[in-house]
Protein backbone atom coordinates (compact mmCIF):
# COMPACT_ATOMS: atom_id res chain seq x y z
CA UNK A 1 0.00 0.00 0.00
CA UNK A 2 1.16 3.68 -1.08
CA UNK A 3 2.30 5.55 1.80
CA UNK A 4 0.27 9.32 2.10
CA UNK A 5 2.50 12.32 3.16
CA UNK A 6 0.45 14.19 6.86
CA UNK A 7 -0.33 17.36 6.83
CA UNK A 8 -1.83 17.79 10.38
CA UNK A 9 -4.76 16.72 11.50
CA UNK A 10 -8.47 17.31 10.15
CA UNK A 11 -10.89 18.78 12.22
CA UNK A 12 -13.32 16.49 10.73
CA UNK A 13 -12.22 13.44 11.37
CA UNK A 14 -9.40 13.89 14.30
CA UNK A 15 -6.95 11.61 12.02
CA UNK A 16 -4.40 13.00 10.11
CA UNK A 17 -4.73 14.30 6.65
CA UNK A 18 -3.28 12.66 3.39
CA UNK A 19 -2.51 13.39 0.34
CA UNK A 20 -1.57 11.03 -3.02
CA UNK A 21 1.60 9.13 -3.22
CA UNK A 22 5.54 9.85 -2.36
CA UNK A 23 5.89 10.50 -5.68
CA UNK A 24 3.49 13.60 -5.56
CA UNK A 25 5.05 14.55 -1.85
CA UNK A 26 8.61 15.06 -4.17
CA UNK A 27 7.12 16.68 -7.08
CA UNK A 28 5.61 19.33 -4.17
CA UNK A 29 8.71 19.33 -2.48
CA UNK A 30 10.99 20.14 -5.80
CA UNK A 31 8.25 22.75 -6.60
CA UNK A 32 8.22 24.59 -3.52
CA UNK A 33 10.67 27.50 -4.36
CA UNK A 34 8.49 28.29 -7.40
CA UNK A 35 5.34 28.22 -5.36
CA UNK A 36 5.06 31.54 -4.18
CA UNK A 37 5.76 32.77 -8.06
CA UNK A 38 2.97 30.60 -9.09
CA UNK A 39 0.60 31.39 -6.71
CA UNK A 40 1.18 34.91 -6.91
CA UNK A 41 3.36 36.03 -4.43
CA UNK A 42 6.15 37.78 -6.12
CA UNK A 43 7.57 41.33 -5.88
CA UNK A 44 6.78 43.55 -8.95
CA UNK A 45 9.30 45.95 -9.54
CA UNK A 46 8.87 49.27 -8.26
CA UNK A 47 7.93 52.42 -11.00
CA UNK A 48 7.81 56.17 -10.42
CA UNK A 49 4.43 57.21 -9.31
CA UNK A 50 2.53 59.60 -11.91
CA UNK A 51 1.46 63.40 -10.76
CA UNK A 52 -2.29 63.17 -10.78
CA UNK A 53 -4.91 65.14 -8.57
CA UNK A 54 -7.64 62.73 -10.24
CA UNK A 55 -10.65 61.73 -7.62
CA UNK A 56 -11.10 58.22 -8.08
CA UNK A 57 -13.74 56.34 -6.81
CA UNK A 58 -14.35 52.91 -5.94
CA UNK A 59 -17.40 51.01 -4.49
CA UNK A 60 -16.75 47.98 -2.82
CA UNK A 61 -14.25 46.95 -0.48
CA UNK A 62 -14.10 42.94 -1.43
CA UNK A 63 -10.74 41.74 -2.78
CA UNK A 64 -11.25 43.52 -6.38
CA UNK A 65 -11.61 46.61 -4.84
CA UNK A 66 -8.84 46.81 -2.55
CA UNK A 67 -6.55 45.59 -5.14
CA UNK A 68 -7.06 47.77 -7.37
CA UNK A 69 -7.20 51.05 -4.97
CA UNK A 70 -3.53 49.61 -3.58
CA UNK A 71 -2.19 49.18 -6.91
CA UNK A 72 -3.39 53.13 -7.75
CA UNK A 73 -1.48 54.22 -4.67
CA UNK A 74 1.26 53.14 -5.85
CA UNK A 75 1.34 53.98 -9.64
CA UNK A 76 -0.14 57.70 -8.91
CA UNK A 77 0.84 60.50 -6.89
CA UNK A 78 -1.65 62.86 -5.75
CA UNK A 79 -4.68 61.39 -6.38
CA UNK A 80 -7.91 61.23 -4.28
CA UNK A 81 -8.45 57.22 -3.91
CA UNK A 82 -12.06 56.75 -1.86
CA UNK A 83 -13.17 53.42 -1.34
CA UNK A 84 -17.27 53.19 -0.34
CA UNK A 85 -17.99 50.29 1.50
CA UNK A 86 -19.95 49.76 5.00
CA UNK A 87 -18.25 46.44 5.54
CA UNK A 88 -16.44 46.20 8.73
CA UNK A 89 -15.36 42.05 7.98
CA UNK A 90 -13.37 41.31 4.74
CA UNK A 91 -14.27 37.79 3.93
CA UNK A 92 -12.40 35.13 2.12
CA UNK A 93 -14.90 33.66 0.24
CA UNK A 94 -12.30 31.10 -1.59
CA UNK A 95 -12.19 29.18 1.82
CA UNK A 96 -15.93 28.99 2.83
CA UNK A 97 -15.97 25.42 1.14
CA UNK A 98 -12.73 24.44 3.63
CA UNK A 99 -15.14 25.64 6.24
CA UNK A 100 -17.99 24.36 5.22
CA UNK A 101 -16.80 20.25 5.31
CA UNK A 102 -14.84 20.39 8.76
CA UNK A 103 -11.12 21.57 6.52
CA UNK A 104 -10.65 24.90 8.01
CA UNK A 105 -11.65 26.94 11.46
CA UNK A 106 -13.89 30.04 10.42
CA UNK A 107 -11.26 32.02 11.56
CA UNK A 108 -9.35 31.78 8.04
CA UNK A 109 -11.99 33.01 6.45
CA UNK A 110 -12.64 36.58 8.48
CA UNK A 111 -9.94 39.60 9.41
CA UNK A 112 -10.99 42.95 9.82
CA UNK A 113 -11.45 45.11 6.58
CA UNK A 114 -9.27 48.21 8.15
CA UNK A 115 -6.26 45.73 8.06
CA UNK A 116 -6.64 46.10 4.31
CA UNK A 117 -7.49 49.58 3.60
CA UNK A 118 -4.48 51.14 1.73
CA UNK A 119 -2.50 54.07 3.30
CA UNK A 120 -3.69 57.42 2.07
CA UNK A 121 -6.94 55.60 0.84
CA UNK A 122 -10.22 57.22 2.39
CA UNK A 123 -12.64 55.05 3.30
CA UNK A 124 -16.47 55.60 3.80
CA UNK A 125 -18.27 52.83 5.74
CA UNK A 126 -21.26 53.61 3.81
CA UNK A 127 -23.25 51.87 0.32
CA UNK A 128 -22.83 52.74 -2.80
CA UNK A 129 -27.02 53.88 -3.57
CA UNK A 130 -26.99 55.05 -6.50
CA UNK A 131 -24.46 55.35 -9.84
CA UNK A 132 -25.07 58.72 -11.88
CA UNK A 133 -22.66 57.81 -14.36
CA UNK A 134 -23.77 60.91 -16.65
CA UNK A 135 -22.68 63.35 -13.82
CA UNK A 136 -19.94 61.62 -13.16
CA UNK A 137 -21.08 61.10 -8.99
CA UNK A 138 -22.22 58.58 -6.99
CA UNK A 139 -24.80 59.03 -3.99
CA UNK A 140 -24.38 57.23 -0.50
CA UNK A 141 -27.15 55.06 1.90
CA UNK A 142 -26.46 58.24 3.97
CA UNK A 143 -26.78 60.72 1.46
CA UNK A 144 -23.36 61.91 0.42
CA UNK A 145 -23.24 62.51 -3.21
CA UNK A 146 -19.75 62.16 -4.13
CA UNK A 147 -18.29 63.04 -7.24
CA UNK A 148 -15.64 61.62 -8.91
CA UNK A 149 -13.28 61.70 -12.82
CA UNK A 150 -12.78 57.88 -12.59
CA UNK A 151 -15.20 55.13 -11.18
CA UNK A 152 -14.12 51.42 -10.42
CA UNK A 153 -17.26 49.24 -9.85
CA UNK A 154 -16.40 46.65 -7.37
CA UNK A 155 -19.80 45.96 -5.75
CA UNK A 156 -19.73 41.98 -6.44
CA UNK A 157 -23.36 40.29 -6.81
CA UNK A 158 -26.68 39.10 -5.49
CA UNK A 159 -27.34 36.14 -4.02
CA UNK A 160 -30.86 36.05 -5.20
CA UNK A 161 -32.41 33.63 -2.50
CA UNK A 162 -35.56 35.08 -3.27
CA UNK A 163 -36.26 33.19 -6.53
CA UNK A 164 -36.61 29.92 -4.36
CA UNK A 165 -39.72 29.76 -2.64
CA UNK A 166 -39.31 28.92 1.45
CA UNK A 167 -35.82 29.60 1.54
CA UNK A 168 -34.54 30.44 5.08
CA UNK A 169 -30.86 31.77 5.16
CA UNK A 170 -31.08 31.50 8.85
CA UNK A 171 -32.55 27.56 8.97
CA UNK A 172 -28.88 27.13 7.32
CA UNK A 173 -27.14 24.31 9.89
CA UNK A 174 -30.84 23.03 11.05
CA UNK A 175 -32.48 20.13 9.40
CA UNK A 176 -30.19 18.86 7.18
CA UNK A 177 -29.90 22.39 5.09
CA UNK A 178 -26.69 23.73 4.01
CA UNK A 179 -24.96 26.52 1.67
CA UNK A 180 -21.35 27.85 1.36
CA UNK A 181 -22.30 30.87 -0.12
CA UNK A 182 -23.75 33.16 2.40
CA UNK A 183 -20.98 33.73 4.26
CA UNK A 184 -18.47 32.43 7.53
CA UNK A 185 -21.48 31.90 9.64
CA UNK A 186 -23.53 29.77 7.33
CA UNK A 187 -20.14 28.19 6.41
CA UNK A 188 -19.73 26.64 9.78
CA UNK A 189 -23.84 25.37 10.12
CA UNK A 190 -23.37 23.87 6.52
CA UNK A 191 -20.60 22.20 8.52
CA UNK A 192 -22.95 21.64 11.17
CA UNK A 193 -25.56 20.03 8.99
CA UNK A 194 -22.79 17.93 6.97
CA UNK A 195 -21.45 16.72 10.01
CA UNK A 196 -24.66 15.10 11.55
CA UNK A 197 -25.18 13.99 8.25
CA UNK A 198 -22.34 11.79 8.00
CA UNK A 199 -23.59 10.12 10.88
CA UNK A 200 -26.50 8.05 9.67
CA UNK A 201 -26.14 8.45 5.69
CA UNK A 202 -29.07 8.78 3.86
CA UNK A 203 -30.40 11.43 0.73
CA UNK A 204 -28.25 14.21 0.07
CA UNK A 205 -29.40 16.66 -3.05
CA UNK A 206 -27.09 18.76 -4.08
CA UNK A 207 -27.85 21.69 -6.48
CA UNK A 208 -26.56 24.00 -9.56
CA UNK A 209 -28.59 27.16 -11.45
CA UNK A 210 -28.08 28.06 -14.60
CA UNK A 211 -26.50 31.13 -15.38
CA UNK A 212 -24.24 33.08 -14.10
CA UNK A 213 -22.30 31.93 -11.09
CA UNK A 214 -19.62 33.27 -8.25
CA UNK A 215 -17.21 30.40 -8.33
CA UNK A 216 -18.88 27.88 -10.40
CA UNK A 217 -16.85 24.88 -9.13
CA UNK A 218 -18.00 25.41 -5.25
CA UNK A 219 -21.41 23.17 -5.74
CA UNK A 220 -18.99 20.40 -7.03
CA UNK A 221 -16.47 20.67 -4.42
CA UNK A 222 -19.05 20.47 -1.74
CA UNK A 223 -20.62 17.16 -3.63
CA UNK A 224 -17.36 15.46 -3.72
CA UNK A 225 -16.57 16.33 -0.30
CA UNK A 226 -19.63 15.31 0.99
CA UNK A 227 -19.16 11.88 -0.72
CA UNK A 228 -15.71 11.79 1.16
CA UNK A 229 -17.34 12.56 4.88
CA UNK A 230 -19.49 9.98 4.19
CA UNK A 231 -17.10 7.72 2.97
CA UNK A 232 -14.90 8.67 5.95
CA UNK A 233 -17.74 8.29 8.50
CA UNK A 234 -18.36 4.48 6.75
CA UNK A 235 -21.76 5.51 5.81
CA UNK A 236 -21.76 5.96 1.70
CA UNK A 237 -23.02 2.57 1.20
CA UNK A 238 -25.93 3.78 2.90
CA UNK A 239 -26.89 7.35 1.12
CA UNK A 240 -27.53 8.30 -2.20
CA UNK A 241 -26.00 11.87 -3.81
CA UNK A 242 -28.46 13.43 -6.22
CA UNK A 243 -26.69 16.38 -8.36
CA UNK A 244 -29.50 18.49 -9.80
CA UNK A 245 -28.79 20.64 -12.09
CA UNK A 246 -30.53 23.69 -14.61
CA UNK A 247 -27.77 23.40 -16.45
CA UNK A 248 -28.28 21.47 -20.31
CA UNK A 249 -27.86 17.48 -20.31
CA UNK A 250 -24.62 16.17 -18.87
CA UNK A 251 -23.19 19.99 -17.90
CA UNK A 252 -22.36 20.50 -14.78
CA UNK A 253 -19.08 22.78 -15.44
CA UNK A 254 -18.38 25.13 -18.39
CA UNK A 255 -15.14 24.05 -19.71
CA UNK A 256 -16.35 20.34 -21.32
CA UNK A 257 -12.72 18.29 -20.47
CA UNK A 258 -13.21 19.50 -16.85
CA UNK A 259 -16.95 18.96 -17.13
CA UNK A 260 -16.65 15.62 -18.47
CA UNK A 261 -13.86 14.58 -16.18
CA UNK A 262 -16.02 15.66 -13.18
CA UNK A 263 -19.16 13.38 -14.90
CA UNK A 264 -16.94 10.07 -14.46
CA UNK A 265 -15.61 10.66 -11.15
CA UNK A 266 -19.09 10.73 -10.06
CA UNK A 267 -20.42 7.86 -11.78
CA UNK A 268 -17.21 6.26 -10.13
CA UNK A 269 -18.35 7.25 -6.79
CA UNK A 270 -22.48 6.81 -7.62
CA UNK A 271 -23.27 10.28 -7.68
CA UNK A 272 -26.23 10.58 -9.77
CA UNK A 273 -26.78 13.54 -11.97
CA UNK A 274 -29.75 15.41 -13.26
CA UNK A 275 -30.12 18.52 -15.86
CA UNK A 276 -32.90 20.97 -16.70
CA UNK A 277 -33.46 20.64 -13.34
CA UNK A 278 -33.91 24.06 -11.05
CA UNK A 279 -34.33 24.19 -7.64
CA UNK A 280 -37.44 26.80 -7.01
CA UNK A 281 -38.61 25.52 -3.35
CA UNK A 282 -37.63 24.54 -0.26
CA UNK A 283 -39.85 23.49 2.86
CA UNK A 284 -36.90 23.03 5.72
CA UNK A 285 -39.10 22.10 8.15
CA UNK A 286 -40.46 19.19 6.43
CA UNK A 287 -37.33 18.43 4.82
CA UNK A 288 -38.59 18.68 1.16
CA UNK A 289 -36.83 20.41 -1.90
CA UNK A 290 -38.98 20.74 -5.57
CA UNK A 291 -37.72 20.72 -8.80
CA UNK A 292 -38.61 22.14 -12.10
CA UNK A 293 -37.81 21.75 -15.72
CA UNK A 294 -38.00 24.51 -18.41
CA UNK A 295 -40.81 23.14 -19.01
CA UNK A 296 -42.71 23.60 -15.79
CA UNK A 297 -43.05 20.16 -14.68
CA UNK A 298 -42.30 20.43 -10.72
CA UNK A 299 -41.50 17.26 -8.64
CA UNK A 300 -40.99 17.05 -4.71
CA UNK A 301 -37.80 14.70 -3.17
CA UNK A 302 -37.18 14.55 0.25
CA UNK A 303 -33.73 14.83 1.70
CA UNK A 304 -31.46 14.01 4.88
CA UNK A 305 -28.78 17.10 3.20
CA UNK A 306 -29.57 19.67 1.11
CA UNK A 307 -27.17 22.14 -0.65
CA UNK A 308 -28.44 25.18 -2.13
CA UNK A 309 -26.92 26.82 -4.90
CA UNK A 310 -29.15 30.18 -4.96
CA UNK A 311 -29.58 32.17 -8.54
CA UNK A 312 -27.32 35.18 -8.66
CA UNK A 313 -27.36 38.28 -10.43
CA UNK A 314 -25.72 42.11 -10.02
CA UNK A 315 -27.18 43.98 -7.07
CA UNK A 316 -29.54 46.24 -7.37
CA UNK A 317 -27.68 49.40 -7.02
CA UNK A 318 -25.99 48.12 -10.34
CA UNK A 319 -29.05 46.55 -12.13
CA UNK A 320 -31.32 49.27 -11.68
CA UNK A 321 -28.63 52.16 -13.39
CA UNK A 322 -27.68 53.16 -16.32
CA UNK A 323 -24.22 51.16 -15.97
CA UNK A 324 -25.85 47.74 -16.63
CA UNK A 325 -26.22 46.10 -19.72
CA UNK A 326 -29.79 46.80 -22.01
CA UNK A 327 -29.64 43.73 -23.78
CA UNK A 328 -27.78 40.49 -24.62
CA UNK A 329 -27.45 37.49 -22.20
CA UNK A 330 -26.45 39.95 -19.70
CA UNK A 331 -28.98 42.41 -19.63
CA UNK A 332 -31.79 40.46 -17.42
CA UNK A 333 -28.96 39.93 -14.38
CA UNK A 334 -28.19 43.52 -14.46
CA UNK A 335 -24.75 42.82 -15.12
CA UNK A 336 -22.12 45.46 -15.53
CA UNK A 337 -21.37 46.36 -18.83
CA UNK A 338 -17.87 46.37 -19.55
CA UNK A 339 -15.67 45.33 -22.57
CA UNK A 340 -14.49 42.11 -22.09
CA UNK A 341 -10.80 42.76 -23.16
CA UNK A 342 -10.25 46.35 -21.14
CA UNK A 343 -12.81 45.86 -18.67
CA UNK A 344 -13.42 49.24 -19.57
CA UNK A 345 -17.45 50.05 -19.20
CA UNK A 346 -18.89 50.06 -22.66
CA UNK A 347 -20.48 53.36 -22.78
CA UNK A 348 -18.88 55.53 -19.69
CA UNK A 349 -15.37 55.64 -20.88
CA UNK A 350 -14.50 56.65 -17.24
CA UNK A 351 -15.50 53.94 -15.40
CA UNK A 352 -14.02 50.46 -15.11
CA UNK A 353 -15.13 46.96 -13.52
CA UNK A 354 -13.27 44.56 -11.77
CA UNK A 355 -14.87 41.15 -10.32
CA UNK A 356 -18.27 39.48 -9.65
CA UNK A 357 -20.19 42.34 -10.84
CA UNK A 358 -18.99 42.33 -14.32
CA UNK A 359 -20.93 41.02 -17.44
CA UNK A 360 -18.75 39.05 -19.35
CA UNK A 361 -18.29 34.95 -20.38
CA UNK A 362 -16.57 34.27 -17.61
CA UNK A 363 -14.63 34.98 -14.22
CA UNK A 364 -16.38 35.43 -11.25
CA UNK A 365 -13.67 34.06 -8.88
CA UNK A 366 -10.66 35.16 -6.70
CA UNK A 367 -8.35 33.95 -9.45
CA UNK A 368 -9.72 36.14 -12.42
CA UNK A 369 -9.13 39.23 -10.10
CA UNK A 370 -5.85 38.49 -9.26
CA UNK A 371 -5.48 38.65 -12.69
CA UNK A 372 -7.35 41.74 -13.97
CA UNK A 373 -6.51 44.14 -10.77
CA UNK A 374 -3.18 45.03 -12.47
CA UNK A 375 -5.06 44.91 -15.42
CA UNK A 376 -7.47 47.57 -14.47
CA UNK A 377 -5.05 50.02 -12.63
CA UNK A 378 -3.10 50.35 -15.62
CA UNK A 379 -6.05 50.86 -18.67
CA UNK A 380 -7.20 53.56 -15.55
CA UNK A 381 -3.99 55.11 -15.65
CA UNK A 382 -3.52 55.02 -19.27
CA UNK A 383 -7.04 57.09 -19.37
CA UNK A 384 -5.62 59.72 -16.94
CA UNK A 385 -2.96 60.30 -19.23
CA UNK A 386 -4.78 60.41 -22.34
CA UNK A 387 -4.37 57.45 -23.75
CA UNK A 388 -6.28 54.55 -24.88
CA UNK A 389 -6.49 51.12 -22.28
CA UNK A 390 -4.10 49.28 -23.92
CA UNK A 391 -4.13 45.65 -21.61
CA UNK A 392 -6.55 43.18 -22.45
CA UNK A 393 -7.63 40.42 -20.11
CA UNK A 394 -8.20 36.94 -21.42
CA UNK A 395 -10.77 35.68 -18.95
CA UNK A 396 -8.32 33.99 -16.74
CA UNK A 397 -10.21 31.71 -14.09
CA UNK A 398 -8.72 29.69 -11.93
CA UNK A 399 -10.51 26.47 -9.84
CA UNK A 400 -9.01 24.33 -7.27
CA UNK A 401 -11.21 21.65 -7.70
CA UNK A 402 -11.23 19.50 -4.74
CA UNK A 403 -12.02 15.70 -5.05
CA UNK A 404 -11.62 14.91 -1.52
CA UNK A 405 -9.64 15.67 1.37
CA UNK A 406 -6.07 15.64 0.36
CA UNK A 407 -6.43 15.67 -3.44
CA UNK A 408 -7.70 18.13 -5.89
CA UNK A 409 -6.99 19.29 -9.60
CA UNK A 410 -6.09 22.94 -10.20
CA UNK A 411 -8.41 23.66 -13.14
CA UNK A 412 -6.90 27.42 -14.92
CA UNK A 413 -8.88 28.60 -18.00
CA UNK A 414 -9.85 31.57 -20.67
CA UNK A 415 -12.65 33.02 -22.02
CA UNK A 416 -12.73 30.24 -24.59
CA UNK A 417 -12.69 27.38 -22.10
CA UNK A 418 -9.19 26.27 -22.79
CA UNK A 419 -6.93 24.96 -20.27
CA UNK A 420 -4.20 27.47 -19.43
CA UNK A 421 -2.04 25.48 -17.01
CA UNK A 422 0.13 27.35 -15.12
CA UNK A 423 2.73 24.95 -13.33
CA UNK A 424 4.16 21.87 -15.61
CA UNK A 425 4.49 19.41 -12.91
CA UNK A 426 0.45 19.52 -12.40
CA UNK A 427 -1.78 18.40 -14.85
CA UNK A 428 -4.88 19.84 -14.41
CA UNK A 429 -7.48 16.88 -14.95
CA UNK A 430 -5.22 14.42 -12.45
CA UNK A 431 -6.17 15.41 -8.78
CA UNK A 432 -2.60 15.76 -6.75
CA UNK A 433 -1.97 16.65 -3.17
CA UNK A 434 0.46 19.40 -4.65
CA UNK A 435 -3.20 20.96 -5.80
CA UNK A 436 -4.47 20.37 -2.41
CA UNK A 437 -1.34 21.70 -0.76
CA UNK A 438 -1.70 25.42 -3.11
CA UNK A 439 -5.86 25.04 -2.01
CA UNK A 440 -5.29 24.41 1.93
CA UNK A 441 -2.10 26.15 2.51
CA UNK A 442 -0.70 28.89 0.17
CA UNK A 443 -3.79 30.44 -2.00
CA UNK A 444 -4.91 32.48 1.24
CA UNK A 445 -0.82 34.24 1.30
CA UNK A 446 -1.38 34.92 -2.51
CA UNK A 447 -4.76 36.32 -1.68
CA UNK A 448 -3.38 38.82 0.84
CA UNK A 449 -0.50 39.49 -1.42
CA UNK A 450 -3.22 40.14 -4.22
CA UNK A 451 -5.11 42.51 -1.53
CA UNK A 452 -1.65 44.89 -1.16
CA UNK A 453 -0.88 45.33 -4.69
CA UNK A 454 2.22 43.30 -4.54
CA UNK A 455 1.19 41.28 -7.46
Amino acid sequence: MKQRPVVGKSPATGRPRTGSADLQRRRWLRAFGAAPLAAGIAAQPAQAAMKTNARIVIAGSGLGGIAVASRLMKQLDGASVTIIDVRQKHYYPPGFTLVATGVWPVDKVVDPTADFIPAGVKWIPEMVAEFDPAANAVVTSGGQSIAYDYLVVATGLQLDYAQIEGMDVAAIGRNGLANVYAGPDAAVASWTALDAFRQTGGQALMTLPAGPLKCAGAPLKMTFMVADRLQQAGTLANSRIDFHTGLPTDTVFGVKVVNDNVLARWKALGIHNHCLSKLVAVDPGARKATFASPEGERQTLAYDFLHVVPPMRAPDVVKKSDLAWKQGGFAPGGWLEVDRATLQHRRYKNVFGIGDINGTPRGKTAATVKKSAPLVAHNLTQLIVGREPDARFDGYTSCPLIVREGSAMLIEFDYDGKLTPSLPMIDPLQESYLAWLMKVRMLKPAYVSVLKGRV
